[in-house]
C-alpha cells in the first residue's frame, strides 16, 4: 500500500479545557480553534488535536513524544516559564541521557506526559 501521508495529529483530553488551552499556548504552541470543545494545536507543520474531553485511564497512558534540535535548550526554555507554579498537577523532569539520546518530561495539568527528545546524531 502507498501512502502520501502529511501529518499525524493525535487527539488528548483535558480535564479543564480552558486551563489546558492556557497551558499549550504557554509553551509555545499556536491554537486554532475549531469548535467550542476542540482545537488545533501547532508548532511548525507539527500539531495535537486537545477536545474538552476527559476520562482518567486514557488520559494516564496518553504520552507523547516531541523531537526536538537541543533538549537541554528546550528543557531550559520550560523551566523558566514556570509552568508548576501556575498550572496545578503540572510537573517538568530534567533532561535525562539515555544510550539513544536525551530527553526531558513534562506532565500536562491533566495528566498527559510529554516527552522532549533528542535523538544522537
Amino acid at each position: 500500500m502507498k501512502h502520501d501521508a502529511r501529518s499525524i495529529r493525535p487527539f488528548i483530553g483535558a480535564k479543564d479545557f480552558e486551563v489546558s488551552r492556557s497551558f499549550y499556548r504557554d509553551i509555545g504552541f499556536e491554537e486554532r480553534v475549531i469548535s467550542p470543545n476542540m482545537s488545533l494545536f501547532v508548532t511548525g507543520a507539527l500539531g495535537f488535536y486537545l477536545q474538552d474531553y476527559y476520562m482518567q485511564e486514557w488520559i494516564d497512558n496518553t504520552m507523547i513524544f516531541l523531537e526536538v534540535d537541543d533538549a537541554e535548550r528546550y528543557y531550559d526554555e520550560l523551566n523558566s516559564l514556570n509552568l508548576a507554579n501556575k498550572y496545578p498537577g503540572v510537573q517538568l523532569v530534567p533532561v535525562r541521557k539515555e544510550s539513544w539520546g536525551q530527553e526531558c518530561f513534562l506532565h500536562d495539568p491533566s495528566g498527559v506526559l510529554w516527552h522532549f527528545g533528542q535523538f544522537n546524531k
